[in-house]
């Protein structure tokens, strides 16, 4: 009998509204007599659904409305029981990554697989069922579930209490919450202002924690996990808030504070990051929110790789139907560009900050990066464009603009009527590649981060607008949401010849995503100075040359890859003055 597992999304599972459980009026089973879908318990009234029943018959989630429900056929690989697995027809894990000592090892995969859950399982932070749910976990149990494998030593000293953890948690916004005073009173300890120096935020040193930007707050947790001298170390996406700046000097702080005899493990969607960070990569993979599944250990290189490609080679594991494919964009050449937007220096001034913007211009159909460090005005220049700051811009465009931040927390319209416009105009080149039409029925405060940062995209490219601006678009995306968004916002531009400007930092998706490139430089916090749009060539040459870094093509994948310093790569592009390969 073929093994299935089914996922009811308790957020989405709406009996009311649907005429009183639909699913299990439809459900072939149920009208034998059987009970294969029927009602919740007193403590829930979703939806519960009998695996052992359950043909796959694949009727109500095809026919639910709220797209709660996923049935999904099994790898006959998978006979044994999931390792985890929080309650009846929910997510299910089926194996974990091993640390390694004196290596980092990656963790890479789509959002809702169960990284997060596997880390704080070999953390100790969570016991692991084995999928038995409703009984307390048993440690003999699971001693002999990894009977043979490497996991049952790291799993025995974790129970005697010999692997110390050091965890540095995916949502540092959360530490404010848990934590009222300042960095000095968190850290407890003076040699911590070594390593604050290291990562730039030394100046934090007697601010509340409170108080500091989401940049700074990372940093302090990083610092913090790494202070801990612990035997495991985990790093959950240690490059959210951070520029591109940060996010090289953070890599290099986590390498020089791992050691032989200990073991550092990374999750993290930025691959030119997870390739320069790391040492050996594990790839999780599976049906996001359904189930997950840890591949074995490989280099990073060809882990990328096999990831971008869609097959793993040792497993003979088709993960993707087809190959991700994040190359580098190809300039789009007209014969004679048509101006969209002209200015001349542009200067704006606040408090001890000012910014200085040379002259420049943007032409019809064009996809302009912008690049540069946290705090030296590129935000800031977004909001002249939009209008939302004064300057001296005399500009009578129309503008669309996702801002950096997206605060919806108290904002209850439902995804369906806020993407009205979308739905009606560009539901077949903006709405579903981006896999939205399942949040249709949920409010904008239920979504998560990368579902919201997804919906507000769309809304913004539908708009009826001459210039749309994008602030950290990749922002809580994983890979393939990046290349879904890169695709979307290049089909956009091309079919209704839009001219577009994004800020990101991750190099990778602007690689894809550009036809030109602003650079910002400056002091943080003191100074910008913006240059371009120029040749994307010639501006990322001057923006790896400010960061002293060289990247090259991959050539299997053509994946830009950071160069190891001092390297012959490295020295011969330097000499060569190609930066950007």
């Amino acid at each position: 009998m073929k093994k299935r597992i089914a996922v009811i999304h308790k957020d989405k599972c709406n009996p009311q509204g649907c005429g009183n459980y639909l699913c299990a009026k439809l459900c072939p089973v149920n009208r034998t007599g059987e009970d294969c879908i029927k009602e919740g318990d007193e403590y829930s009234n979703k939806a519960v659904i009998d695996e052992i029943l359950c043909t796959g018959c694949g009727i109500c989630p095809t026919r639910c409305p709220y797209g709660a429900i996923e049935i999904i056929n099994l790898p006959a690989e998978l006979e044994k029981e999931p390792v985890h697995r929080f309650d009846k027809n929910s997510f299910a894990l089926y194996s974990l990554p091993t640390p390694v000592n004196g290596k980092i090892t990656g963790l890479l995969g789509r959002n809702g697989m169960g990284k997060s859950t596997a880390f704080k399982i070999l953390g100790g932070l969570q016991m692991a069922n084995l999928g038995n749910y409703e009984e307390k976990a048993d440690v003999r149990k699971l001693f002999e579930y990894f009977k043979g494998t490497q996991m049952l030593a790291h799993l025995e000293r974790l129970e005697k209490g010999e692997v110390t953890l050091s965890y540095k948690p995916q949502q540092v916004e959360f530490i404010p919450r848990q934590f009222d005073g300042t960095v000095k009173e968190l850290f407890k300890s003076e040699s911590a202002k070594e390593m604050l120096k290291q990562l730039d935020i030394e100046h934090t040193w007697d601010r509340d924690v409170k108080h500091i930007s989401g940049g700074e707050l990372q940093r302090v947790a990083i610092a913090a996990a790494a202070l801990k001298k612990a035997t495991l170390t985990l790093y959950d996406e240690p490059s959210s808030y951070l520029d591109i700046k940060q996010r090289i000097n953070v890599s290099k702080f986590i390498r020089e504070h791992s050691s032989e005899n200990t073991a550092t493990m990374v999750i993290e969607h930025d691959l030119i990051i997870l390739d320069y960070m790391t040492d050996v990569l594990n790839i999780m993979y599976g049906h996001p929110g359904v189930y997950g599944i840890v591949s074995g250990v490989k280099s990073v290189r060809e882990g990328i790789n096999s990831y971008l490609d869609g097959y793993l080679k040792e497993e003979n594991t088709r993960i993707r139907t087809a190959p991700l494919k994040f190359e580098q964009s190809v300039e789009r050449v007209t014969a004679f560009p048509q101006p969209v937007l002209e200015w001349s220096e542009l200067q704006f001034a606040v408090g001890e900050f000012n910014l200085s913007v040379h002259k420049g211009a943007l032409n019809k159909n064009e996809i302009i990066g912008i690049l540069g460090e946290n705090g030296i005005g590129k935000t800031t220049f977004v909001k002249m464009l939009a209008g939302e700051v004064e300057c001296d811009l005399d500009q009578q465009l129309n503008v669309a603009y996702k801002p950096q931040y997206l605060d919806y927390a108290n904002n209850e319209t439902l995804v369906a009527e806020f993407l009205s416009r979308a739905i009606e105009h560009y539901e077949a080149s903006i709405v579903k590649p981006l896999n939205l039409e399942t949040l249709y029925g949920r409010q904008l405060n239920q979504l998560s981060g990368g579902e919201l940062q997804r919906v507000v995209i769309a809304k913004t490219l539908a708009e009826n607008a001459d210039l749309f601006l994008l602030d950290e678009p990749s922002a809580y995306l994983d890979v393939e949401q990046r290349i879904a968004i890169g695709k979307v916002i290049k089909r956009v531009a091309a079919d209704r010849e839009l001219t577009i400007m994004v800020v990101d930092h991750d190099l990778m998706f602007m690689d894809f995503l550009s036809d030109k490139i602003m650079v910002f430089e400056g002091t943080p916090g003191q100074h910008g100075e913006a240059t371009g749009p120029w040749e994307k060539q010639d501006g990322m040459n001057k923006f790896l040359e400010n960061l002293n870094i060289t990247l090259r093509r991959d050539m299997h994948s053509h994946r830009p890859r950071i160069n190891k310093q001092n390297s012959v790569k490295d020295r011969d592009q330097r000499s060569a003055n190609k930066w950007y390969y």
